[in-house]
């Protein structure tokens, strides 16, 4: 099969590598298209790679059909269409994953559109509401709405009857985040604090879904509510910062640190089966969908990393396989 491989310069090559085959419990997808994500840069740069056993090929979720089952496999049968949330081998022809990481295509989304769904709405899901137990009437603070994650989170968020704040660079991408359902949508370039200080009364955020890291650790302590939540998925302002322990007390609140990639094929598992049953019938009847930047062919791996880190992308960019 074709696939993306890294070289030795760090460049993405379009490359002819062995077939997968499906071991217990697995089944082997044709992709139509993968979803990217700033993981797959980190992994690209040497700074994230695989977990044990996972494919060494970049690709953290893909969409595509059943092309081949393996032993134990029980409830999918070649042909369907499905996306899957994946530990790697994402960006390539065709890909094994654990039978317990496919979701169905949703009703009313088209297949290669499938592929910006896995990671973001696992992600988004998992976050918000298993550790940062968000629920209706609760404020949110996420950070990079228009990301893949942001995009998906302010959807869900408003979905589930939340107070929906977020982060955008610039008026024009705050206003697109207003249009999937923020309330409150704030041009990173300012005073955010302030922002939130004025969106809530001076109350703050229940939740915060962070993208920022130590770069942004203390204002978003500061922009808590008493008992809030600080869930940090993504260090891009640093990996090592301080926190005032005083801050933290004073409002009863708490700072939780996630990655999804590593973690036990029965806890994906779990939370895949949680998205499907919860947040399947938000995308079938219309509250949410996917949003997609655009769509590339595989070969262009190289230019889509390069599209995704201009800042310019707003919501997930696909590489389509054209089969």
């Amino acid at each position: 099969m074709r696939a993306i491989t890294v070289s030795a310069d760090s460049r993405l090559e379009l490359t002819e590598v062995p077939d997968p085959s499906p071991g217990h419990g697995e089944v082997v997808l044709d992709v139509a298209a993968a979803g990217l994500n700033r993981a797959d840069v980190l992994q690209r740069a040497g700074h994230y790679p695989p977990p044990p056993g996972a494919s060494d090929i970049i690709g953290l979720e893909v969409s595509g059909t059943v092309g081949e089952l393996g032993e134990g496999v029980a409830g999918w049968q070649v042909g369907d269409r499905v996306c899957a949330l994946l530990a790697g081998g994402g960006y390539a022809e065709r890909v094994a994953v654990p039978a317990g990481q496919l979701l169905p295509v949703p009703a009313g989304t088209d297949l290669v559109d499938a592929a910006a769904l896995p990671e973001a709405v696992c992600t988004a899901w998992w976050n918000l509401v298993d550790v940062g137990g968000l629920r209706a009437g609760q404020t949110v603070l996420i950070h990079g709405g228009s990301g893949g994650v942001g995009s998906a989170a302010i959807q869900l968020s408003r979905a589930l009857g939340a107070r929906v704040l977020t982060t955008a660079g610039g008026p024009d991408r705050a206003a697109r985040c207003e249009e999937l359902g923020a309330d409150v949508a704030i041009d990173y370039h300012g005073d955010v604090p302030a922002a939130v200080e004025e969106a809530t009364g001076g109350t703050g955020a229940d939740v915060i879904l962070d993208v920022l890291g130590a770069g942004g650790l203390a204002d978003n302590v500061a922009m808590l509510a008493t008992g809030g939540r600080l869930v940090v998925i993504g260090t891009q302002r640093g990996t090592r910062g301080e926190v005032d322990l005083m801050a933290l007390m004073r409002k009863r609140a708490s700072v939780h640190g996630t990655t999804l990639r590593a973690r036990p094929l029965g806890e994906k598992a779990a939370i895949v089966t949680a998205v499907r049953e919860r947040v399947w019938p938000m995308l079938e009847d219309g509250r949410l969908r996917a949003v997609v930047h655009e769509r590339l062919p595989l070969a262009e791996a190289e230019r889509a990393h390069e599209l995704l880190d201009s800042g310019e992308v707003f919501g997930k960019l696909l590489l389509v396989t054209g089969t």
